[in-house]
């Protein structure tokens, strides 16, 4: 006999059975109930843990980011800057290709912020991922711009890509990307030092560009 789940236990496997639906058929396309069918637990105990179905869709969209930030904390260890970057790329399209229910929450929590508390939910996973960023590369704002850029071109080619076969007519850009990531790994240090010229620049924006700066030089005069 298995031992019993806790609270916590039983709320995570909630929680990932509800990624598995919201993920195929969006907020509006799911039952409470198909939830709780996947997980085997009725309704009326589903929505003790979430009193709606609203509030679990919300702790679906925490749990993908939560994924994505995790591989970044990874993939970062031991680097900063562009470096850092590139290997949060790198991690990235990886999970894109070996997990695609992270890609499908994403696209269907940007379809859901038609209702006010799913996007205020979304922008808030969104900002976090974007100053973690931040705070794992400490690279400039238009760096970071770059990343996250390219980031949602992955995003938009994976969700048009054919699953375990190669697209002919989209392949080749991914390649690119993959190529920039290495390029950028490569060059790191030439990279840093190129945009901690510009980290004095007022319009960055970033409360964080000073100590990047400062940074790149103990970098180089050690």
């Amino acid at each position: 006999m298995s031992p019993r789940m806790s609270a916590e236990e039983r709320r995570d496997q909630v929680v990932r059975a509800a990624v598995a639906e919201f993920a195929v058929r969006g907020l509006e396309g799911t039952s409470t109930g198909d939830i709780a069918k996947r997980v085997g637990v009725s309704q009326p105990y589903l929505f003790r843990l979430f009193p709606t179905k609203r509030d679990l869709f919300i702790a679906a969209v925490q749990y993908g980011a939560t994924q994505v930030r995790d591989v970044f904390t990874k993939a970062a260890e031991g680097k900063y800057g562009h470096a850092a970057l590139a290997a949060m790329g790198d991690a990235y399209q990886n999970l894109l290709m070996e997990d695609r229910l992270v890609l499908n929450m994403q696209l269907q929590q940007f379809a859901a912020c038609h209702d006010p508390e799913v996007q205020a939910a979304v922008r808030g996973a969104m900002q976090g991922l974007w100053q973690h960023m931040e705070n794992l590369s400490g690279a400039p704002l238009g760096v970071r711009v770059d990343f996250l850029a390219k980031g949602m071109l992955c995003n938009v080619i994976a969700a048009m890509g054919r699953d375990n076969v190669e697209d002919p007519e989209w392949q080749p850009i991914l390649n690119v990307l993959r190529d920039d990531t290495a390029v950028a790994a490569d060059t790191a240090e030439e990279l840093d030092a190129e945009a901690a010229k510009g980290c004095s620049d007022e319009r960055s924006g970033s409360p964080a560009e000073p100590e990047y700066a400062n940074y790149i030089a103990k970098a180089f005069t050690d």
